[in-house]
């Protein structure tokens, strides 16, 4: 087998040095020559490739990358022409580049590169379901396609682009030189150039979910602040109570919903007064009940913005029935009736405690829909009684599901407070969980430590935040509401 030289012998130039003939030359010459084409040959591939690596640092469009490819992989293997053909997730395979040199052998090469392309998607399409990267044999059936067309004249090597392990293209090289070998070298320098579009097909494809990130984390700021902005931005002034309540999010937008209603709204405002009879006027405000306060917390089943969108949706219908005036069983029963389809479509349900405090009597009126039981601590006897009903299920799980209502009259020390499973499910690394016994002692120690509203939310807090383990985030939302009765000027803690 002869040897066959790895570089084309260049045209020698039209004027000789000085004294210097073709026959002059010698082994020496020769040999000094070879040296130096070879050198030049290496520094040529050298800044091919670093311009290709500073292209690949700096580009913005994919596409334009993706055009020097077949330029750079045919310059540094001295052929006559490269191609790129990219398989697609739908499984189309897209020829996307060719370079070489004008004439019989670049028009044969993009009509091979075109039949071959189409008659893989084709068989793509054939598999359902599958991608042009998943199929078996595919890509060998390319390259045969691709070769067969060529013909055997045509040195053709095809180098596989692999991202993640998955083929999504090949980079195609070739020669009609019957002189031309793909040596180790050459084959090289081509897996070389493929692996760079690989890693720029997966940098692009980075930038472009990085984006989509982006986008989406504006619009979860968006959803978070239009959220915080429908909580209570403070605890009411209502008569009689010292009010304390603290929502804390596991993600940005939760699921948690507290809310503190006033219930002493005027069906008919002073500018509508001309438009009614007095007689109607006097017997709709005779009506109003002057400092009821509607107290409610619940907890969307779920996290993050679907259950935040499903609290959004819960909140505007609840303060629209409360303005009907009906006892809690009742509004619990339209509220389950008009959020039953869109619950149930979504998958989703929202337990809900709801209750009204009248400041005059100190009566606590409520009714529950499978929520937490709140805790109350009566200061008179230093116990913790549960508030809660025998019948009540989940918002939006039967549309013909029956509230139970009761009441509870409090007296000067009394404490309650209302929270979400966040506190009691909140487990410590090795998985043990604050439950509501842990809850019950901690309160209960709260109550009778401390006197306002506020220090007994923080103390608690702490507590669950001191089980978690410091540096931990509970993967739950947390939601405490704590109200305390008052004694009113002369009244000690224990009169009734």
């Amino acid at each position: 087998m002869t040897a066959v030289p790895l570089f084309r012998p260049s045209p020698q130039p039209a004027d000789r040095p000085p004294g210097r003939n073709s026959t002059d030359a010698t082994p020496v010459f020769a040999l000094k020559e070879l040296v130096a084409r070879l050198h030049r040959y290496q520094h040529n591939v050298q800044d091919m490739l670093s311009s290709l690596g500073f292209a690949l640092r700096s580009f913005n469009n994919l596409n334009q990358f993706l055009e020097l490819v077949p330029l750079v992989a045919t310059r540094i293997t001295d052929a006559d022409g490269g191609a790129l053909v990219l398989f697609k997730p739908n499984g189309q395979v897209r020829f996307q580049q060719l370079h070489c040199q004008e004439g019989r052998q670049c028009q044969d090469m993009r009509k091979a590169l075109e039949i071959a392309t189409r008659q893989a998607t084709a068989g793509a399409g054939a598999a359902a379901g599958e991608s042009f990267s998943e199929t078996s044999g595919q890509a060998s059936s390319l390259d045969l396609q691709v070769s067969r067309y060529l013909g055997p004249e045509v040195h053709l090597f095809g180098a596989p682009i692999l991202v993640k392990n998955l083929e999504r293209g090949r980079l195609y090289v070739f020669s009609s030189d019957p002189q031309y070998l793909w040596t180790p070298g050459r084959q090289k320098l081509v897996r070389l150039v493929a692996d760079q579009t690989a890693v720029a097909i997966c940098k692009d494809e980075l930038t472009v979910k990085l984006a989509e990130k982006e986008r989406l984390d504006r619009e979860l700021e968006i959803g978070a602040e239009i959220q915080l902005r429908l909580q209570p931005r403070s605890c009411p002034k209502i008569p009689g109570l010292d009010v304390a309540a603290c929502c804390q999010t596991a993600s940005r937008v939760g699921g948690d919903y507290y809310d503190f209603i006033p219930a002493d709204y005027d069906p008919i405002g002073k500018e509508d007064e001309g438009e009614h009879p007095p007689s109607l006027i006097k017997n709709l405000k005779s009506k109003i009940d002057k400092g009821r306060w509607s107290i409610v917390i619940g907890d969307v089943m779920g996290k993050g913005v679907p259950a935040g969108l499903l609290m959004t949706m819960t909140r505007g219908m609840l303060r629209a029935e409360v303005l009907n005036r009906h006892s809690p069983a009742r509004i619990l029963q339209h509220l389950n009736r008009v959020m039953h389809a869109d619950l149930e479509n979504s998958h989703r349900f929202v337990t809900l405690f709801y209750s009204e405090y009248d400041p005059k009597t100190r009566v606590l009126s409520y009714s529950n829909a499978a929520h937490h039981p709140p805790l109350l601590w009566q200061a008179a006897t230093n116990s913790i009684v549960r508030l809660d009903t025998l019948e009540g299920m989940l918002i939006g799980l039967d549309a013909d599901s029956h509230y139970q209502e009761a009441q509870v009259q409090l007296q000067p020390g009394d404490t309650i407070i209302y929270y979400t499973d966040g506190f009691t499910d909140a487990a410590n690394q090795r998985g043990d969980r604050f439950d509501e016994d842990n809850l019950i002692a901690a309160f209960q120690w709260a109550c009778q430590n401390y006197q306002q509203s506020e220090e007994i939310l923080d103390y608690l807090f702490d507590r669950v935040h001191q089980f978690i383990g410091i540096g931990n985030r509970n993967e739950d939302d947390m939601t405490l509401v704590v109200l305390r009765v008052i004694p009113a000027p002369g009244e000690n803690h224990h009169d009734s």
